[in-house]
């Protein structure tokens, strides 16, 4: 599937202001990218880095006055990329080393707290596949979508006590669940064609079999037109900007995700 992506933010900028964003896919196995364009108004001196995780980030101080950042994307994503099923589980001794800082507790995903609740979602069930599966249905069929309760981050623990969320709180909690169960587990965000209501998605993947696989418990059946930004421990790792100084809201922003000819 072809597809385009786009994000644009919009900013009133009252001093000088260090950015950085993080709002450039990029290849892997299972999307190639075949254009990519980035513009910044004002014309401001930028440059880029990739942290730990392979993300790409934009580093830059913004002037007084506008600033409007557009990141967009023609990308060919595989439509039968994520087939767990049957996936099983890796011994701790048998994972590959960058894998286990995915089995760690992190700012908003206390996996040492969860061992008990995952226990007993998963009891009896097999190793792996079955287990992220029972978790990522019981946080469906539990835990409410509330789209207009996203301005304040919280943790898995948080989100399983006041029992509603967005996408990246329903990721921290299947994150911090899996962990407990020593299941490597990280979060993703990006974009999703067709999601409703538009905009940035966040979801998590699994390693099982040897391999990252993709679960949302924020859709109800399987899709396919995910398209990867950047991969990290929980949302602290990845969030599409930063800023440094006095707090900073975007005036405006918009997604646009559409499917294209080849």
């Amino acid at each position: 599937m072809w597809l385009y992506a786009s994000c644009t933010f919009k900013f009133d900028i009252s001093d000088f202001t260090p950015f950085l964003f993080m709002l450039r896919p990029q290849n892997n196995l299972n999307q190639f990218i075949a254009f990519e364009e980035f513009l910044i108004k004002p014309n401001v001196e930028i440059s880029q880095f990739q942290d730990i995780y392979g993300n790409f980030y934009q580093k830059l101080i913004a002037p007084p006055g506008k600033l409007k950042i557009q990141s967009s994307v023609k990308v060919m994503v595989k439509d039968n990329c994520n087939n767990a099923y049957g996936k099983e589980f890796i011994e701790i001794h048998n994972l590959p080393h960058e894998v286990l800082l995915y089995l760690l507790p992190s700012r908003y995903c206390e996996s040492d707290c969860f061992n008990q609740m995952a226990t007993e979602i998963t009891q009896g069930l097999p190793l792996g596949y079955e287990q992220v599966l029972a978790i990522t249905n019981w946080i469906r069929n539990n835990i409410n979508f509330e789209s207009n309760n996203c301005d304040t981050q919280v943790s898995a623990i948080e989100i399983n006590n006041r029992k509603y969320g967005v996408c990246r709180d329903f990721a921290h909690l299947a994150i911090a669940l899996c962990r407990s169960i020593s299941i490597p587990s990280r979060i993703v965000v990006g974009y999703l064609y067709e999601l409703v209501p538009m905009d940035l998605h966040a979801w998590f993947e699994v390693y099982i079999g040897n391999a990252w696989y993709r679960f949302d418990a924020t859709q109800i059946e399987e899709k396919t037109g995910y398209i990867v930004v950047a991969y990290g421990r929980d949302a602290a790792d990845v969030a599409v900007y930063n800023q440094y100084g006095a707090t900073l809201f975007p005036s405006s922003q918009k997604i646009k995700v559409k499917k294209i000819k080849e």
